[in-house]
C-alpha cells in the first residue's frame, strides 16, 4: 500500500479499478472507492470513526476534506459519508457525514454538513453552506449561506453533471499513463 493510504484499527482504504490517488493526499481507515475515481493533491479523507463510500467515476479535487460523524447515544449509527456515481467535488470542499447522490457537482469551497442528503442531479454553487439534516431535492441549483434552492437545472446543466465526471476520468487516465 502507498504511504498516503493508512489503516485505522487495522482497516485500510479499498481502491476500485483504475483509480488515481495523488501522492500528496491522505486517505485513512474505512474508505471504499468505486472504479475510475480520482483524488487530487492535498485532499484528506478520514474514515476513522465511521465509514466512507465513494461511487464510480467520482472525483475529489484539490484541498478538499472528507470526514464522518461518530456513533453516539443520541445518534447510534453516526453519519457515514456516502458519495454516489459521477460526482464532481470541487476544490476546497468540506463534506462531513452527509449523503451525496449521483450526478452531482459540488462547487468550490462548499460545505455540506452532518446528516444532509443531496438527491441525484444537483448543482451546489461555490461557497454554499448546506446545514445539518437538510434534504436537497433533485434537479435544482442550490446557492448561498445557508443554502437556498435557486432554480431548476436546464437540460445543458443536467448533461454537464455527467460530462464533468467524464472529463475527470479522462484527466486521471492521462495521469495514470
Amino acid at each position: 500500500m502507498s504511504s498516503n493510504l493508512t489503516s485505522f484499527k487495522g482497516v485500510y482504504p479499498t481502491l476500485g479499478l483504475r483509480n488515481y490517488i495523488d501522492i500528496n493526499t491522505v486517505i485513512c481507515g474505512d474508505v471504499e472507492f468505486g472504479d475510475d475515481c480520482s483524488v487530487w493533491p492535498f485532499v484528506a479523507i478520514r474514515g476513522d470513526v465511521n465509514y466512507i463510500r465513494i461511487g464510480h467515476r467520482s472525483n475529489i479535487q484539490d484541498g478538499s476534506v472528507l470526514h464522518v460523524t461518530r456513533k453516539s447515544e443520541k445518534n447510534p449509527t453516526g453519519n457515514p459519508l456516502i458519495i454516489g456515481d459521477d460526482v464532481t467535488i470541487g476544490h476546497k470542499v468540506m463534506l462531513h457525514g452527509c449523503t451525496i447522490g449521483s450526478r452531482i457537482l459540488v462547487g468550490m469551497g462548499a460545505i455540506i454538513m452532518d446528516g444532509a442528503v443531496v438527491s441525484d442531479d444537483v448543482f451546489i454553487g461555490a461557497g454554499t453552506l448546506v446545514p445539518p439534516n437538510k434534504v436537497l431535492e433533485s434537479g435544482y441549483l442550490y446557492v448561498g449561506n445557508p443554502m437556498k434552492k435557486a432554480r431548476p437545472l436546464n437540460d445543458d446543466e443536467r448533461a454537464f453533471l455527467t460530462q464533468s465526471a467524464i472529463n475527470y476520468v479522462t484527466l486521471k487516465d492521462d495521469y495514470l499513463a
